[in-house]
């Protein structure tokens, strides 16, 4: 009597199920880019709602990072009896704060400007005479109209640089090049006009002023090294943080006589802006997979319905349920991935190009670029478990009988 043999159960390897996944595929070419097609569509549909509103966003900040949300303005407090006076090094002491991204300072040096030495100074009234740094600019967003601002080179010179409005005042127009600068008078001397600023918005009291350099203001105007107003510019994120320790740091005996200036209403309506854009990306962001989803749902099921008879022939030749899922699971989702690749791609390019267009600066978020792939894959998954497991659920005999 002849003993029964053990018939060991068929495993497939992972290439194997991919060859079968792919079959699909392969012989039915327009069903499936058909599709892909789909969710490509779900895809680029995600980056495009993601990218467009995001790069919109990014350039809305920087027109509110340039009305100065970064910005603080800390000086010492008015009509005190005796002055008080900020340490020489103020800015330098601000710019140690960590957050702190650039400081600098002006000071009042009490000097008299005029357009020459035969005008009564009069005529210049409202114009102040400030020693500047020479990263002035970068700590208020300012530019320079005409010839250059100062430098470490022209720190120790009797040169200046007029505000926008004190150029107009003293009817120093323009720098044209090639010809002989103007001067002007300052206290006892006669300074040469290197460059006109363009308007300042963040700091206005520098459009009424003449910007001489910090050492030349202590050698020809009888400066005495104390700025009177110190620029902070720091991260937004922490510019409270800053705003709270800055007058101890610029004043460490009496901080209380330190007045530095609140936080630009301009930041807040920027924290509002991203949250509100956050919230509409996300919502858009979900209906684009969902739709793509029931997308590639509808066509696994449609792809069982009609090949059950394949299904019926793989069964009665040995695959178990479980081969049946994996290839049907495997199909769904590459289908998926390859939708999501043909998505991400034409999605960028649609979002990079609009921007382009509006002139605003292309930002594609990682999460968009990165998961657009990887939340084609998930949701073809997703899509393809009620197909995968329908399919394994046929009987050979039923599988077969099928119309």
């Amino acid at each position: 009597m002849r003993r029964a043999t053990r018939t060991d159960p068929v495993r497939l390897a992972p290439g194997d199920i991919l060859r079968l996944g792919l079959l699909g595929i392969r012989t039915r070419k327009m069903r499936a880019a058909l599709s892909a097609l789909g969710i490509s569509i779900g895809i680029a549909t995600l980056i495009i709602v993601m990218g467009i509103p995001a790069s919109s966003q990014q350039a809305l900040m920087n027109e509110l990072s340039a009305l100065g949300t970064n910005m603080l303005r800390a000086e010492p407090m008015p009509n005190q009896d005796p002055p008080v006076l900020l340490p020489e090094t103020a800015d330098g002491m601000a710019a140690r704060i960590a957050p702190v991204t650039v400081a600098s300072a002006v000071a009042n040096t009490h000097a008299v400007v005029a357009r020459s030495d035969k005008v009564d100074a009069g005529d210049a009234a409202g114009i102040s005479v400030l020693a500047g740094r020479v990263n002035l600019l970068a700590a208020v967003n300012g530019s320079v109209q005409y010839g250059r601002f100062l430098t470490a080179s022209t720190d120790r010179f009797p040169t200046v640089v007029l505000g926008y409005e004190a150029a107009a005042r003293l009817g120093v127009n323009e720098l044209p090049p090639g010809q002989e600068p103007p001067q002007v008078f300052v206290g006892d001397h006669w300074f040469t006009v290197i460059g006109i600023l363009r308007s300042m918005p963040l700091a206005p009291e520098l459009d009424r002023s003449v910007l001489v350099g910090w050492e030349a203001a202590r050698k020809y105007l009888r400066f005495d090294g104390h700025p009177t107003v110190v620029y902070v510019q720091a991260r937004e994120d922490a510019l409270e943080d800053v705003r709270e320790v800055l007058p101890a740091t610029l004043h460490p005996e009496t901080p209380d006589l330190v007045v530095v200036s609140r936080p630009s209403d301009a930041l807040a309506a920027k924290r509002v802006t991203e949250t509100t854009f956050s919230a509409l990306f996300l919502g858009l962001a979900g209906v684009a997979l969902l739709v793509g989803g029931i997308g590639v749902a509808n066509t696994m099921v449609v792809s069982v319905l009609e090949r059950r008879r394949e299904i019926g022939l793989r069964r009665a030749l040995g695959a178990t349920r479980g081969h049946i899922r994996a290839q049907f699971l495997t199909e769904s989702v590459a289908l998926s991935g390859l939708g999501g690749v043909i998505g991400t791609l034409l999605g960028v390019l649609v979002a990079v190009g609009y921007s382009a267009y509006q002139g605003w600066p292309p930002v594609i978020p990682p999460v968009a670029a990165f998961g657009g792939i990887g939340g084609a894959v998930v949701v073809g998954m997703a899509a393809g478990v009620y197909p995968s497991i329908r399919a394994s659920r046929l009987t050979p005999t039923d599988a077969l009988a099928a119309p």
